[in-house]
């Protein structure tokens, strides 16, 4: 019989060295994106797993009503696609990315979103990926333990390598133990509700409302003005299954049956056997209420890019087609436990002028049933203007325009060589 690792679970001082000199470089992928192209239909699916059924995402004769000429994809869309272009990697880089962190909790803790085109359909987006940052504390509030906090960049460019959007995701990992040890989460229960509890949920829905076509004008907009609310909840089951059929999987390549087999001999690691003995995702905490608690956790809970796409829809109810949504970012305070219920709210604190931009800072938050803030955010949105006339889409930073041509032209000299 194998010895167990004495470092599976731990965060070790090598893994962390290790981390850090990862910073800045390409990271291959294993596994094809969800979405190779952003199809009508894929983007129309997007949609509907975050639960958005605005035309604007879903219709292309609508789309072809608007300035955009044609149905555009839900922002978040670029979570789903994206071929990677970094070659594979030799030896030496496959012992540097192999087995960090292994046996720790991974949480997602929140995100940094640019934007600076629309995707549309049948278009296709290159990405390429790297650790941006790494940051450790040795005695967290979260787990009681050490945690290792990894940002990733995501850079998504189009055939000429320019910036589509860019993305800054943060993960949190924590030695197991902690969690339990801590006692975080020991007075949470799963939430009970009456009919009048869901008759006022329900009074959230039915006032939701879409700026769709109106024009909502930079000089329109005053400080203080709060958006429509929007109502996510009570988390269900189905709204796991949904975010999936939009998302696929996970970046992982896992899937099911024999093609779950074929990973599992690619990444043993991955899988933990059930109470039952079979071996499954440690994924499935997400729907494995047993899997939670043996976590510490209550019940099983939603994704992070769930609420990222709740606030998403939010705002661009808000804004109308019109404008364009620039900059948003989340934070994951934390969980969402399967039964709750989240009232996505926001306002305006700041109006402000930058070149040919009329921009709007909206203050976001993500109030669950028991009062908790778990995904506060911020957004800059660019308005049409009265005096201005349309939004001009902005520019990407210049090293991203650099970096951007740098891919494509990289991948160029690969293919031609």
């Amino acid at each position: 019989m194998a010895e167990a690792d004495p470092s599976a679970g731990r965060i070790t001082d090598e893994d962390i060295e290790r981390a850090r000199r990862q910073i800045g470089v390409p990271k291959f992928a294993y596994n094809k994106p969800f979405n190779v192209c952003a199809a009508p239909d894929s983007m129309r699916h997007f949609a509907f797993a975050c639960g958005d059924d605005n035309p604007l995402f879903n219709d292309r004769d609508y789309g072809g009503s608007t300035r955009w000429g044609d149905q555009i994809a839900f922002p978040l869309f670029l979570h789903s696609t994206g071929t990677n272009l970094t070659p594979k990697p030799d030896a030496e880089l496959k012992k540097l990315f192999k087995g960090l962190f292994r046996g720790v909790g991974k949480y997602y803790t929140g995100v940094d979103w640019t934007w600076w085109r629309p995707l549309y359909p049948d278009q296709q987006v290159f990405v390429e990926r790297v650790t941006s940052a790494i940051n450790v504390n040795e005695s967290s509030s979260f787990s009681g333990g050490r945690t290792v906090t990894e940002t990733y960049r995501d850079l998504y460019v189009d055939f000429a390598g320019v910036p589509v959007g860019r993305r800054e995701e943060h993960y949190l990992s924590a030695e197991r133990g902690g969690t339990k040890k801590s006692g975080k989460y020991a007075d949470i229960k799963r939430q009970t509700y009456t009919e009048a509890d869901i008759a006022k949920i329900d009074e959230v829905y039915a006032a939701e409302k879409r700026h769709g076509s109106e024009k909502r004008y930079w000089e329109d907009v005053e400080v203080g003005d709060a958006l429509t609310p929007v109502a996510k909840g009570p988390l269900t089951m189905v709204d796991i299954i949904s975010m999936h059929m939009g998302l696929g999987l996970s970046s992982s390549g896992i899937g099911p049956l024999g093609l779950g087999y074929k990973q599992r001999k690619k990444m043993p690691a991955f899988y933990v056997p059930d109470a039952y003995g079979v071996p499954d995702v440690v994924q499935r905490v997400h729907w494995d209420h047993e899997r939670a608690q043996a976590l510490g956790l209550p019940t099983s809970y939603d994704y992070g890019q769930m609420r990222t796409s709740w606030l998403i829809h939010l705002v661009t109810n808000w804004m109308g087609d019109d404008a364009w949504l620039w900059k948003l970012s989340c934070q994951s305070r934390a969980f969402n436990f399967m039964g709750d219920t989240t009232i996505c709210t926001g306002k305006v604190v700041a109006k402000r002028e930058e070149g040919l931009h009329r921009l709007v800072d909206l203050e976001l938050a993500s109030t669950n049933q028991r009062g908790q803030n778990t995904a506060p955010g911020t957004a800059v949105v660019i308005l049409p203007s009265r005096e201005l006339g349309p939004v001009v889409l902005p520019s990407p930073e210049p090293e991203m325009a650099k970096r951007g041509a740098f891919m494509m032209q990289s991948a160029a000299d690969r293919k031609s060589s």
